[in-house]
């Protein structure tokens, strides 16, 4: 696999890993779902971390080739699920690393029947830039990343400079990355970075429209219930010489390509 210049070494992580207890629901998901829908991937001394030679054949993992879009975050599946259903033409990958989410994720997957997704259970920085190759993903989002409130931990935020630069070398020429937050401070702090940011830019020359296809989960229904607004945000990779004007309509799926 090509590997990036923009390899991405953090110590500090965007996380927690938080206790991994299921309940019985929870434990039954994962014993009826786990094998067929959870990649496994090589990993370092820590057990969310992802070795830097692991590698994943996508097009045999999933069983076809198809386009391929990235969720970093999944939390229980609530968007991953919905916009997995309206795009049955792509290849949905979640990164999560809360064990029983996952679980409940796998059951939501098998309530609702779809087939397009898989999920590591690993840093989704780490596996962003490790398990996929330059100009591979046609869409990423990152929906209501933690936003470590305390100023000695904005360290920690998933959006930083390196984060945006990997982003940008992994998306397709048309391809696109979504964004959304509940945190107007956090929302700011993203615009400053991925304004900046040399391989991005911004369509909307500020907030995008809220992205339709984005279900209202349990976490953002408890924000606005607060009063917090959500800031949505949409960049796409700076064109280059020889790119076509007309870029893929929104949010505009893609065929399939068989195997």
């Amino acid at each position: 696999m090509p590997r990036s210049e923009h390899r991405v070494h953090r110590e500090v992580v965007s996380y927690v890993r938080r206790s991994a207890r299921m309940n019985p629901s929870q434990a039954k998901a994962w014993e009826s779902h786990a094998s067929r829908l959870i990649i496994p991937v090589p990993q370092r001394e820590l057990s969310a971390s992802v070795h830097p030679e692991a590698h994943v054949d996508w097009d045999a993992a999933f069983g076809r080739r198809a386009p391929l879009a990235v969720e970093i975050g999944s939390g229980r599946g609530e968007a991953l699920v919905a916009l997995a259903e309206q795009h049955p033409d792509w290849n949905l990958v979640a990164f999560e690393v809360f064990q029983p989410a996952v679980a409940s994720t796998l059951s939501r997957i098998a309530r609702h029947g779809v087939e397009n997704v898989r999920i590591v259970l690993a840093n989704g920085v780490e596996g962003l830039d490790r398990l996929f190759a330059p100009h591979s993903i046609i869409e990423l989002w990152t929906f209501f990343p933690d936003p470590w409130h305390k100023p000695r931990h904005h360290k920690r935020r998933l959006v930083s400079p390196e984060f945006a630069a990997l982003v940008a070398s992994r998306l397709t020429r048309d391809g696109v990355w979504r964004l959304a937050t509940d945190w107007s401070d956090y929302a700011e702090a993203m615009r400053e970075v991925l304004d900046a940011a040399p391989g991005l830019v911004n369509p909307h020359a500020g907030w995008a429209p809220r992205f339709a296809e984005r279900p209202v989960t349990k976490y953002e229904a408890r924000g606005l219930a607060a009063g917090r607004a959500v800031h949505d945000l949409e960049y796409r990779p700076v064109p280059r010489v020889g790119d076509l004007v007309h870029r893929r309509p929104h949010p505009g799926p893609r065929t399939e390509v068989p195997l």
